[in-house]
């Protein structure tokens, strides 16, 4: 796909993001329950931190891909799992200075080379007790990833059409935090499951764009 084709797709989804999204309709369907008789639970006394993950959409051999993350596998909620490039927000940021500043840390992306087009609703993570905007952009020219060794095992590239298929959305049970068993909705990508609210996330993107083709 040219960058002229990549460009005009990214201001047709630009529009729909401006429409009323789905949030919670495409979110819930892809939310882990648990089986069995441990049950996590999660009691914050502090109000949500405020974050930002990247969809960040490029091209590449004719294909719209966007990037995501395998995070080093540390005892912890998160650890092993498959994200977004993004995190915590700085004193003084907005949503999409987060998001530029943690994709340049954990993946080597150039802020100045990117287009931001729109967001997703707001992500409430609750493991962690973080409010996530999910910003939506794209790259001018085709990004040369670097991963952040301390955060980032190793990146993956994920097709954009992926998501559209009928049977992209697959179920299966996994062991969260190396103790809690869940029945987990997922998409796979390059053999690596991801689930939880990364997957959530997707899943409205997912929703938006089958509006978007359909």
């Amino acid at each position: 796909m040219p960058i002229g084709d990549l460009v005009a797709f990214a201001d047709d989804l630009a529009k729909k993001l401006l429409k009323p999204l789905p949030g919670n309709v495409a979110h819930e369907p892809l939310r882990a329950t648990p089986i069995g008789s441990l049950i996590p639970k999660f009691e914050h006394k502090a109000p949500p931190k405020p974050g930002s993950v990247l969809i960040l959409l490029y091209e590449q051999n004719g294909k719209i891909k966007f990037p995501l993350t395998k995070r080093p596998d540390y005892l912890g909620a998160h650890g092993g799992q498959i994200s977004l490039p993004g995190g915590k927000a700085e004193w003084g940021e907005d949503y999409v200075q987060t998001a530029l500043r943690e994709g340049q840390e954990e993946i080597g992306i150039q802020p100045t080379e990117v287009k931001v087009i729109g967001r997703l609703s707001d992500f409430f993570v609750i493991p962690s007790n973080y409010i996530i905007v999910p910003v939506v952009a794209y790259a001018l020219k085709q990004p040369t990833f670097r991963p952040q060794e301390s955060e980032v095992e190793k990146i993956l590239n994920c097709n954009l059409d992926d998501l559209l298929l009928d049977d992209a959305v697959k179920t299966k049970e996994i062991l969260a935090a190396k103790v809690y068993s869940m029945r987990a909705p997922h998409f796979l990508v390059e053999g690596e499951v991801v689930w939880g609210a990364t997957a959530m996330m997707l899943n409205e993107l997912r929703t938006v764009m089958k509006g978007l083709t359909g």
